[in-house]
């Protein structure tokens, strides 16, 4: 076993104490704004949804977040609902823009035909200090459990929980990132005092499905769509992306509920988790904003077409 140090905090094969979690906060450095970049456009868009703040986050020093979600302006209880959630690892810019792009832009389209509602950042610490996890170096992602130990999970699902049952699509926008193999994996296997084990970061996107629940064509028609935007991630060698095995082009699958992930809350029954990769020189920032819109919206024209309630 390689014991040999890969992270500035912690002594290897430890896990973290109070000591290191206190170390670890104290290097994270606010580098964006949230207030700036997610909370005034998206209440600039008060005009065209309502827009309601389902919690809120105080870390002190480290500052005070709305938590604040869209809801379409005219909601009817006799429509299902989708959910669209980005952010939920702060870092993941696309997730985050391209859910206010949707809103801003094209969600308009679905008014009257099914209830939206969209939370473009579940995870606004994350977002300003460019990380994926909290300030308890805590994962949101994979929190989403009861009880959760993360306040941005737990806040979420208080939202939705009213609301299970009615959710038809959950579309979860991520991104993988080079950062996954130098910062967040090395750091993730340091606080949990295990070796750091080197994989594979995939050129492209690529999307998860849920294996306890598996929708091949709905999958199908979200990377078709995603294609006409940007390249989809190849399998590596062995057939996998991320070590999972490809069950058909650009489409892995998770136990989401099993694992504690963001796209197992509502129940529903057609969900994805969308990975863009930023860091091709094949992508742009706004290519990959408008891959997570062209999910979006190829997951709800899917759905609206073949599973009318």
């Amino acid at each position: 076993m390689n014991l040999q140090p890969f992270h500035p905090v912690g002594t290897p094969g430890q896990p973290w104490g109070k000591a290191e979690k206190a170390q670890w906060l104290a290097m994270q450095r606010r580098q964006r704004s949230h207030a700036e970049e997610v909370v005034e456009p998206l209440r600039a868009l008060a005009g065209d949804w309502d827009v309601v703040e389902y919690g809120s986050l105080d870390y002190a020093d480290d500052g005070h977040y709305p938590l604040l979600a869209l809801r379409s302006r005219g909601w009817d209880d006799s429509l299902p609902v989708a959910l669209v959630t980005g952010g939920v690892h702060g870092y993941e810019t696309s997730g985050v823009q391209g859910a206010l792009l949707f809103a801003r832009g094209h969600a308009a389209a679905y008014a009257g035909r099914i209830n939206l509602l969209v939370v473009p950042c579940v995870s606004p610490w994350g977002y300003e200090r460019i990380h994926r996890w909290n300030p308890d170096a805590i994962d949101p992602n994979r929190s989403f459990r009861q009880p959760s130990p993360a306040r941005e999970s737990a806040a979420l699902m208080e939202l939705v929980e009213p609301l299970r049952g009615r959710f038809v699509l959950h579309v979860d926008l991520h991104e993988t990132t080079d950062s996954d193999e130098s910062e967040f994996r090395p750091a993730l296997a340091a606080r949990d005092g295990k070796p750091f084990e080197p994989g594979h970061i995939p050129d492209g996107f690529y999307l998860v499905d849920d294996s306890a629940r598996p929708q091949p064509e709905f999958q199908q028609a979200v990377i078709e769509a995603v294609a006409k935007v940007t390249h989809i991630a190849p399998a590596d060698a062995d057939g996998r992306i991320i070590g999972s095995p490809v069950l058909a082009p650009g489409v892995i699958a998770y136990p989401l509920v099993e694992l504690g992930l963001c796209a197992g809350i509502t129940g529903a029954p057609y969900v994805t988790t969308t990975e863009v990769y930023p860091d091709s020189p094949q992508a742009t920032p706004a290519q990959c904003n408008a891959a997570q819109v062209a999910a979006i919206c190829a997951a709800l024209d899917h759905v609206l077409a073949v599973a009318r309630p």
